[in-house]
């Protein structure tokens, strides 16, 4: 089951092992983002409940960053694999992800390392019109 989410153009770097449902209701928020994580999730049926958790704070933090540092959501996507769920977000900046370590505590900057940490494979396909980054949490099933 993929489902993919275009809010403004087709979003780069989609899943080519398959195609997303074009009937995916716009992601615009992070909330959007979760419920339709939630939903295809509940498709597959019960997962431990810290699989779930992990892949909702990752879609909540790659929706987040997207609307912070690249101006929003121009596509998300959801793919489901035998052992992994990927989440994929797009926007319209081209510039990778900053991961910079910190010697003072100040606010923000935590979000890109939760992703990391929390994921078994996170890629990005950046381009002059944007970027894509897919995020694979590991799921048993």
């Amino acid at each position: 089951m993929k489902t993919w989410s275009d809010t403004r153009r087709p979003a780069l770097g989609a899943d080519p092992h398959g195609a997303w449902d074009a009937g995916a209701p716009p992601v615009r928020t992070p909330a959007d983002a979760r419920q339709l994580v939630r939903h295809t999730l509940a498709a597959l049926g019960p997962l431990p409940p810290a699989q779930v958790e992990d892949l909702l704070l990752v879609t909540s933090e790659l929706v987040t960053n997207a609307h912070r540092h690249a101006g929003g959501v121009t596509g998300f996507g959801i793919g489901v694999g035998r052992d992994r769920v990927t989440v994929s977000v797009s926007d319209g900046s081209g510039e990778a992800p900053l991961y910079e370590r910190r010697e003072e505590l100040r606010p923000g900057g935590y979000g890109w390392p939760i992703v990391l940490r929390l994921c078994r494979e996170v890629t990005v396909d950046a381009g002059p019109h944007g970027k894509t980054i897919h995020a694979a949490v590991t799921v048993d099933r």
